[in-house]
């Protein structure tokens, strides 16, 4: 006889039915025949506020790029392994690779000379550069150049490779929702060539979908049909670095442009829809004037930060760690999370404390599930 893997236990408690034989008896009859009452998992099931799974924790860079470079002289990163990508595995996720249970994030390191062979994801994924440069990622054959303070995004389903074409290592932060459609069983994979051909190893400044797309404003008459993401994929840090600036320097003149005093902020955007990049996945870029605090803010769903450039001080719920550049962490749904900037000329080109997020927030939005609240 197979064992009912349903447990269920008569609990004198509030709201709870007289434990008797007979509901004793209930129970067992319930668990032969797989079956769960509500009345037992209420509390778990429909608590009054998002309990995640995730906490909040913290990723040092420097211990990151120091066993990605470990890993770089012991692992190849041809078929089998695929990609030689070190995912952070949240510590209440039962040792997953997810940073969160819906978002994956993981350091991805690449050799000189190295390729990292063609497949294809219906996981939507992105690249977020923190430092150096050398590597272009192919995407459908275009090759796009891979600098400091880059964000390259790449919808699902499209065909990559990666090639260093310089003589150093270079790594950078992936971010893809494989924890979202590992859980809702829509994932897809193929492996594509071995290698790329000649012409697709070119190392131009400016990728096809930057000359097409990647002018502020202006619509090209001839593209294809929208797809399910972004068609420019490389939004290069110098764009970023002016918005960001701007904005600030608004504040100080007096005029409206940042989200609270001393905090810019920026959301990358679909320019075919003017909508997030990716289907299940949400980039913004955040800079906070030293000294400046933001107000705390809890949201349903999750985000993960890196923190770009300069020094300072977040609060996860009851976790509050200083950071510096490179570190990544955590913000689990409905905790509080704020930011304080201790960031100086010394240790940030912009003097302020740059942030990179990406967030799960186009998923709960298509499904009016989002909700934010302020204490400021």
């Amino acid at each position: 006889m197979t064992t009912s893997p349903v447990r269920l236990r008569a609990e004198t408690a509030p709201d709870q039915p007289d434990v008797t034989p007979a509901l004793e008896e209930l129970y067992r009859d319930f668990e032969s025949e797989l079956l769960v009452p509500l009345w037992t998992e209420i509390g778990d099931l429909m608590p009054a506020h998002p309990r995640s799974h995730a906490v909040p924790h913290l990723w040092r860079w420097q211990s990151l790029r120091r066993l990605a470079e470990q890993a770089g002289d012991l692992v190849p990163v041809g078929r089998g392994g695929e990609r030689r990508a070190i995912a952070l595995a949240n510590p209440s996720l039962s040792g997953r690779p997810f940073a969160t249970p819906t978002l994956w994030a993981a350091i991805q390191y690449l050799m000189p000379g190295e390729d990292a062979p063609e497949h294809r994801h219906t996981q939507h994924a992105f690249r977020f550069v923190v430092e150096g440069s050398g590597v272009w990622t192919v995407v459908g054959g275009d090759p796009v150049p891979m600098n400091r303070g880059d964000f390259l995004p790449q919808a699902g389903w499209n065909w990559h490779a990666h090639h260093n074409a310089t003589a150093e290592p270079m790594a950078w932060i992936d971010g893809l929702d494989i924890p979202f459609q590992y859980a809702t069983e829509a994932q897809f994979f193929e492996f594509g060539r071995d290698e790329i051909s000649d012409a697709e190893r070119t190392t131009p400044e400016w990728s096809r979908s930057e000359r097409l797309w990647g002018h502020p404003g202006l619509r090209p008459l001839g593209a294809p049909a929208p797809t399910s993401g972004s068609p420019l994929l490389a939004y290069k840090w110098e764009f970023t670095d002016r918005a960001l600036a701007d904005q600030l320097a608004m504040e100080k003149e007096g005029h409206a442009g940042t989200v609270e005093p001393g905090h810019a902020a920026v959301r990358y955007s679909n320019p075919h829809t003017g909508g997030d990049v990716l289907p299940t996945i949400r980039a913004e870029f955040h800079r906070i004037a030293r000294g400046a605090e933001t107000a705390p803010v809890r949201e349903t769903g999750s985000s993960v930060y890196q923190v770009f450039d300069g020094a300072g001080t977040v609060t996860v719920g009851d976790r509050t760690w200083s950071v510096t550049r490179g570190d990544l962490f955590v913000v689990p749904s409905w905790v509080p999370f704020s930011a304080r900037s201790e960031a100086g000329t010394s240790d940030s080109d912009s003097g302020a404390l740059d942030l990179f997020r990406f967030s799960d927030a186009p998923v709960f939005e298509a499904l009016h599930l989002d909700r934010k609240d302020s204490t400021r």
